[in-house]
């Protein structure tokens, strides 16, 4: 889970290095129209600090985001005022309504601990959607698809810091583990050093779509968008 310092870095980053999320949430909302053309509400889970619920908002109505960061939610309420946000685990959480869609994006379901935790989300999305809503999930990689001992970097610049970030991924049994560190360089703070750790899932496609048919979910999978991901899709029956 990210705490505040990891949050701002994490909002700072994904800004400054131009990640699309209204052309993502444009390409979710018009899977989830073609499967439920009314649908006039989504709720975003593991929604991090709102990237896609201002054009959620737009695209589709009302929209409302929960994630079990609250670090993640202050950066999200300064950037979204008056959209819901909700702190709740992607396992159990129980908001007491049901929503025409829930999404979960940016391979956040890759979190959870095992296939039983990938289960128990997916009945959780299950129970927040109405009879014939639509569950959409981005996966993290499969196993085939997943490269390991990945390297990446980039240097960023948001209002006047200078962040340098470097990231090495290795196979970690059924999930991935992910070391980063960061180089953070303001004015006033001078220069100081981060680490993180991410672990996450290498479930396969079959697993995934158990996992939605359990949650009485009918898959259907999108590949190649999303970062290549692909995109999962469950009408509740």
């Amino acid at each position: 889970m990210y705490g505040a310092d990891s949050a701002k870095i994490y909002h700072a980053q994904h800004t400054a290095r131009g990640k699309d999320y209204a052309a993502e949430a444009e390409l979710v909302a018009e899977q989830i129209r073609e499967r439920m053309p009314g649908a006039s509400s989504v709720l975003d889970v593991a929604c991090g600090t709102g990237g896609h619920l201002g054009a959620f908002t737009e695209l589709i109505g009302n929209a409302e985001g929960i994630d079990l960061s609250e670090p993640m939610l202050e950066i999200a309420r300064d950037d979204l005022p008056g959209v819901p946000l909700h702190t709740g685990d992607m396992r159990s959480f129980d908001l007491g309504r049901t929503f025409d869609a829930v999404t979960c994006l940016f391979a956040s379901i890759g979190y959870v601990g095992s296939e039983e935790e990938l289960q128990q989300s997916l009945r959780c999305f299950a129970r927040h959607v109405v009879p014939g809503g639509v569950v959409a999930v981005e996966p993290w990689w499969f196993p085939e698809t997943y490269v390991d001992r990945w390297v990446s970097s980039d240097v960023i610049d948001a209002d006047g810091t200078t962040i340098a970030r470097v990231a090495h991924t290795v196979r970690d049994g059924e999930a991935s583990r992910m070391s980063v560190h960061y180089l953070i360089a303001s004015p006033d703070g001078g220069v100081r050093y981060v680490t993180e750790v991410h672990r996450a899932m290498l479930f396969t496609r079959g697993q995934y779509e158990n996992a939605f048919r359990q949650a009485g979910l009918r898959p259907e999978y999108l590949p190649g968008v999303l970062s290549g991901r692909g995109l999962f899709t469950g009408v509740r029956e």
